[in-house]
């Protein structure tokens, strides 16, 4: 049975991104390429909160974004995927400000995922965010899937 991941909205940013001159920022677009590349191997996923955040910004990258995403299972956000990421919001794990951060855990998590990739190292991939993340999900009787970068999630596979 395949592992199956859900893909947040910057691994499919930096997929479609024009080339960048930053060294960091063009290694983790090679990186997002080799994962792409890998990706029929496994169960992918995302959710309409993916579908509405590709679809913003410069209109030809926000069409070839929805374009790459096409083939994916989308997950629902219903009501108790919303009460998940309120808590992470009342908790103060993610901040108010970043809802969407929320609903991308909590959609994740209430849907069984094994694993999250992100390149949102501020408020989803970061190991003091991971750890209350992990914390607060356990607390509810949630199951907390990975959270890794496409780096992470290949490993040595690249």
């Amino acid at each position: 049975m395949k592992s199956n991941s859900y893909i947040e909205t910057s691994v499919i940013s930096y997929l479609v991104a024009r080339p960048s001159k930053n060294i960091v920022i063009s290694a983790h677009q090679a990186s997002t390429s080799d994962f792409w590349n890998r990706l029929h191997e496994y169960e992918v996923f995302v959710s309409d909160i993916v579908i509405q955040e590709a679809s913003k910004g410069d209109t030809i990258q926000a069409r070839q974004r929805c374009q790459m995403i096409e083939p994916f299972k989308v997950l629902e956000i219903d009501d108790e995927v919303r009460k998940i990421a309120q808590t992470f919001l009342i908790n103060k794990v993610i901040p108010e400000k970043c809802p969407e951060d929320a609903l991308h855990i909590a959609v994740a998590a209430a849907n069984g995922m094994d694993a999250i990739v992100t390149w949102n190292f501020k408020h989803i991939n970061n190991p003091f965010i991971r750890k209350r993340i992990r914390q607060l999900l356990e607390d509810i009787g949630w199951a907390c899937p990975e959270i890794c970068s496409p780096e992470e999630f290949l490993g040595d596979e690249i």
